[in-house]
């Protein structure tokens, strides 16, 4: 490698040594194409390195190839995840940017540690209490499940080097290891990984509990060798007869997992009983496996009492981190319980390095009980040229799909479902912040209240004081959270109406002469068919009741009310139909020659040529024209249907210019109102009631009413202003 040159003769000794031994490691399990991404990748390194460049006193080139032959001999992983590992910290310290990773050893190394890069950009250390919403954050960052692979292994190697680290970098360490990556850890079953890793967590956070436990660890050592001696004697002669192949030794549990169970059970060191097991494992050929287990189960069981409580059988099903094992936990002489574990060889690996281990046997697929999920991961890292991008989107898919992770501006993380958007960030903040909202800061860019938010967001919701909660904002939201304060600040705002519609009605009483009492308003509320005073009141202050209609029923005489009122007004809507059968069958034909008949455009929801319309007869001012979508449409049509007329606009291409309303917003530029105003006026040349734009925090949220000939000018007319350079959203409103 000419790259060596630069360096020292002594060092140059110990990196042909490093490079050596990484070699060695690999080459009883790569093929040549992956032997030689590893050797570019290490000189790639030794490229965008000197003597100068140093980690926690070792000089990077070195303990780059430590990271590198950790996740080959204790992870399993295949080349590209080694060479991801030999480059990271190069790349993390910006001595080799990625683009130079890519143009140097490929496309698929460059991935891994761009990703890992980005994982450590995240500020671990403001989500305390959000343990499980930042693993979660952490998978669906990445595309390649190797990065989360990596990563376990870089933490635990900067763990096993914390005496290099000052005080504050160890607490930090341990707590980042302890909360994301040690259960992840667990999740992909790296036991033996996760155990190390809250040991050390454990000796930095727990200082003085940790080394009480490890000295009397220490001194029960001949002890538990001689326990063990004397727990496989009488077991050795069945054991030769059956002719099985078994190592038997005997493993202490780990500091961090005797310490819990003192805490959970509040017992001291000495009643903790099983402080250590017995691992039993057997040579034995894949087909033999399941039944060779159980078979020395039976031996043991023989010769030691067990708890039938305490059998745990993960060979018939294994667990979903593909952990396979029988357990047991039997009594031996003197009453003292042991916990034993049987299992075979390949069992043994796979229960060690976890799931990157199996893609050493190749062949062995589909085991029973094994998550599918699980088997992916398996089957890309048996093949190397598996595209490891698929196994994340699928694992997104199944898992982590329905949630994401957003932070707030002081870095708090926030989870929600798929597709939630700025508005259900800011009533999951308070109500009144969801109330006033009026668009947001994602990641330093203005966005509208629709935005929908992506993982790893960082979200800051701007406020107006004259936004108000409107009843198109429920389609808006996804939460149950923000619905349920929606439907509520509407209702305290229809309580308000009601409030001014009971006043309207109390006037129109005094001047009627007639009494406002419980007895008139449960008259009115049965004719109507109201379910409570409030949905009254509300109609009369947005006029959706006739208060004539009110009248005549009150001071009517004892004839039935209702009735006499029914009849009249169907009286009413047989006349105005046949008005218009003659020339138009069942329809009401609405144009500028409907002389006869008295109508009027509901304001509503200002219905305009070309709008699927019906009539609606009141009493006092003929035919009122609705959309079928008013938002009334759906009490009129269910309560009222008796007084519902069918309608259509008249095909008459002179017709007249009706005023519409539509809601912009959009990002306040520099004459935003001047483009939008150029549009209208002189590029359309449509004329304007009314413009009004409020400006807030860098965004505008306006109305405007103008006057169009029919819907397809108003979508001709809506596709020109959503060209304009700033807006975001235009929809009709309906007043």
């Amino acid at each position: 490698m000419d790259v060596l040159e630069k360096y020292s003769k002594p060092l140059q000794k110990e990196i042909l040594t490093q490079f050596r031994e990484l070699m060695s490691i690999c080459g009883d399990e790569y093929d040549k194409k992956s032997l030689a991404l590893l050797k570019h990748s290490f000189e790639l390194l030794l490229k965008h390195s000197d003597e100068s460049r140093k980690l926690h006193g070792v000089y990077q080139v070195i303990f780059s190839s430590g990271l590198a032959k950790m996740t080959m001999k204790e992870l399993g992983l295949d080349a590209i995840g080694v060479s991801a590992a030999l480059l990271l910290y190069c790349a993390e310290h910006q001595h080799i940017s990625v683009k130079d990773i890519e143009s140097g050893v490929g496309e698929r190394t460059a991935v891994v540690v761009d990703e890992l890069l980005k994982i450590s950009s995240l500020d671990i250390s403001s989500t305390h209490g959000q343990a499980e919403n930042m693993r979660n954050l952490v998978l669906t960052l990445v595309t390649d499940f190797r990065v989360i692979l990596v990563k376990i292994a870089e933490r635990l190697y900067m763990m096993r080097a914390m005496d290099h680290l000052v005080e504050q970098e160890q607490i930090e360490l341990s707590c980042e290891s302890r909360f994301i990556y040690s259960p992840l850890a667990h999740r992909l079953g790296l036991y033996n990984i996760m155990s190390e890793m809250e040991d050390i967590s454990m000796s930095v956070l727990e200082k003085e509990a940790y080394l009480s436990i490890a000295k009397r660890l220490k001194a029960s050592i001949q002890r538990r060798d001689r326990f063990i001696r004397e727990f496989i004697q009488p077991l050795q002669k069945d054991l030769d007869r059956e002719k099985f192949k078994v190592e038997i030794k005997g493993r202490p549990k780990s500091i961090s997992s005797i310490w819990r169970k003192m805490r959970k059970q509040k017992v001291e060191f000495e009643e903790v009983y099983d402080k250590f097991a017995i691992r039993v494992i057997i040579d034995s050929p894949l087909k033999q496996e399941k039944a060779d287990c159980w078979r020395v189960y039976s031996i043991i069981t023989d010769h030691y009492q067990p708890n039938p409580e305490r059998l745990r059988d993960w060979i018939s099903a294994p667990k979903s981190n593909g952990y396979e094992s029988l357990h047991t936990t039997v009594v031996v002489p003197g009453g003292e319980w042991v916990e034993v574990q049987i299992r075979t060889t390949r069992m043994n690996e796979i229960a060690e390095k976890g799931l990157a281990a199996h893609w050493k046997y190749k062949g062995i697929k589909g085991q029973a009980g094994i998550d599918q999920w699980i088997q992916k991961v398996r089957e890309t890292l048996e093949n190397s040229e598996t595209d490891a991008s698929n196994l994340m989107e699928d694992l997104k898919l199944s898992q982590f799909s329905k949630e994401i992770f957003v932070f707030t501006p002081t870095g708090e993380l926030k989870k929600f479902p798929e597709n939630a958007t700025v508005l259900d960030f800011a009533f999951d903040i308070h109500t009144d912040v969801g109330a006033s909202c009026a668009g947001a800061r994602v990641n330093n860019k203005n966005v509208p209240i629709r935005y929908s938010l992506n993982n790893g967001d960082k979200v800051e919701i701007l406020r107006s004081k004259s936004q108000k909660p409107k009843m198109d904002w429920l389609n808006v939201v996804v939460t149950s959270k923000a619905k349920g304060k929606i439907k509520q600040a509407l209702k305290e705002e229809k309580l308000k109406e009601a409030e001014h519609g009971k006043e309207i009605l109390k006037r129109r009483f005094r001047n009627w002469k007639i009494e406002f009492n419980d007895s008139s308003i449960r008259k009115i509320l049965r004719y109507f068919k109201y379910k409570d005073s409030v949905d009254l009141y509300f109609d009369v202050a947005t006029e959706k009741v006739e208060l004539l209609q009110i009248k005549e029923l009150l001071t009517s005489s004892e004839k039935p009310a209702e009735n006499k009122a029914v009849k009249i007004e169907e009286e009413t809507v047989e006349r105005l139909v046949s008005k218009t059968s003659r020339e138009s069958g069942d329809f009401l034909i609405i144009d500028e020659k409907l002389a006869n008949v008295e109508y009027k455009l509901a304001p509503c929801c200002n219905p305009i040529q070309g709008d699927a319309i019906f009539g609606f007869v009141t009493i006092s001012s003929g035919i009122s024209i609705h959309r079928i979508n008013c938002p009334n449409a759906q009490q009129m049509l269910s309560r009222y249907g008796y007084r519902v007329v069918k309608a259509r606009w008249n095909n008459n291409e002179r017709s007249p210019f009706f005023p519409v309303t539509l809601r912009i917003t959009g990002m306040d530029d520099l004459g935003i109102v001047s483009h939008i105003s150029d549009v209208i006026s002189k590029d359309l040349q449509v004329n304007m009631r009314s413009i009004s734009i409020d400006s807030n925090d860098g965004m505008f949220d306006g109305s405007i009413t103008l006057f169009v000939k029919d819907t397809r000018h108003l979508e001709a007319l809506i596709r020109k202003l959503k060209k304009v350079k700033g807006i975001l959203n235009i929809r009709r409103t309906d007043s």
